[in-house]
This record gives C-alpha cells, sequence and structure tokens, in this order.
C-alpha cells in the first residue's frame, strides 16, 4: 500500500484548514468496504516533550479479533496540539506506519473523530480520504454536539446532533459506563459504523483495535 501524502505538509493553522475545507467534499459516507477480514486500530503517542510521533497500527481478523499484524514508527512531529487540527499533528507518522504493513487492513477504527468534527474532517476522514481506506470515527470524548441521555445497556445508542444535522451517534459499548461517539469516517454509513464498533468491542469500553494500539502506541 502507498498511502497519498503531500511532500508540503501544512505548517499554519490557515493551511489547515483550507485543506480541511478542500478534501472534506471527498469523504464518502456510503458503505463501500467490501469483503472485510481485517480491522485495525490506530493510535498515536508523543515522545521526547512532543517532538517525537510514535504511531502504531494493530491489525486484527475479523469477526475473531486476534492480532495478525502490527506496526509502530517513530518521526519527527510536525504539527503542533491545536484541538480541531489533530489530524495534522498525528496522519504522518501513521501513514508511514501503515506503510510498513505487508497488506492494508480492510477497515480502521480511529481513535478520534470522523464527521463529528466542526469542519466535517475529523481524523478518520483525513485518513480515510488520504489512504482511500474505510475508516471510522471512534472517540472516547465530544468535540461538538449534543445528544439526549443514552440507555444504560450495551447496544444502545442515540444520535448525535450539530444543529440539525446528525454527525454521529453516541453508543454505549459496555452496561453502565461512559458511552464513545462513533461517527463516520470514509466509505462507511453511520449504520454500519456502529455495527463494527459493537463487533469489535468485547468486555470492555474501548474496541479490541484501539485497545491493540493503545498498547502499542505506549510502549
Amino acid at each position: 500500500m502507498s498511502p497519498q501524502r503531500n511532500n508540503s505538509w501544512p505548517t499554519s493553522i490557515t493551511e489547515a484548514r483550507r485543506v480541511q475545507e478542500q478534501l472534506r467534499e471527498l469523504v464518502i459516507r456510503e458503505t463501500k468496504t467490501g469483503s472485510v477480514r481485517t480491522v485495525a486500530g490506530v493510535d498515536v503517542g508523543f515522545e521526547k516533550d512532543g517532538k517525537t510521533t510514535r504511531a502504531a497500527v494493530a491489525v486484527l481478523s475479523f469477526p475473531q479479533l486476534e492480532l495478525v499484524a502490527q506496526a509502530v514508527v517513530r518521526e519527527p512531529t510536525r504539527f503542533p496540539y491545536v484541538p480541531g487540527y489533530l489530524s495534522f499533528r498525528e496522519i504522518p507518522a501513521i501513514l508511514s506506519a501503515l506503510a510498513t504493513l505487508a497488506a492494508p487492513p480492510d477497515l480502521i477504527l480511529c481513535d478520534g473523530q470522523g464527521l463529528a468534527h466542526p469542519r466535517r474532517f475529523g481524523l478518520a476522514c483525513h485518513l480515510g480520504v488520504l489512504t482511500g481506506l474505510p475508516t471510522i470515527g471512534v472517540a472516547k470524548s465530544r468535540l461538538v454536539g449534543t445528544h439526549a441521555e443514552v440507555p444504560k445497556h450495551k447496544g444502545a445508542w442515540v444520535p448525535l446532533f450539530d444543529g440539525e444535522e446528525v454527525v454521529g451517534a453516541v453508543v454505549r459499548t459496555r452496561d453502565g459506563v461512559r458511552p464513545l461517539y462513533v461517527s463516520v469516517g470514509h466509505r462507511v454509513d453511520l449504520a454500519t459504523a456502529i455495527d463494527y464498533v459493537l463487533h469489535c468491542t468485547t468486555r470492555y469500553r474501548l474496541p479490541e483495535t484501539t485497545r491493540w494500539a493503545h498498547k502499542l502506541a505506549s510502549g
């Protein structure tokens, strides 16, 4: 796999916002996954006071959720920490990690937002558009929107609204624990995204994809 990446990666908020506004038109909100036999989680950590980005990819078989491939890459950090623009800080190293895999995953669950983003172009959308791979945003906290209370049982969910627009879903992945914020990334519709997240979640709050990637990124 050879993910697309511009050599001139944005270095300012103005440039980054322009990229978001241009590329968001390329997001496919319909399910075009094909057969899904592998699912991946991606996560990022930082070393040397943030100067080094450590990106991890964990690829699991689906639906068995057994680890079949992994990659960890370290690169100089290219972009500052700015809420709403985290993809510009994290994606360069994620792309490098994905490029080391023998084969691309069929679906990526990102530890971050997709459409549930002020400009409808969170990390999951950005990564999906650049790689062409199906992606889902699975965030631990809310960036935008409002929602009703989610029933307490696993599998329950309510829409996440930003104004009149449904930008995601608030999903209970375990009885009585805090929900996750699921949104379309690329080439997956919302209902399908919710279904995959629940199928990738076992006895913990976070999907196994995220848990494995976090272990690698924190190592």
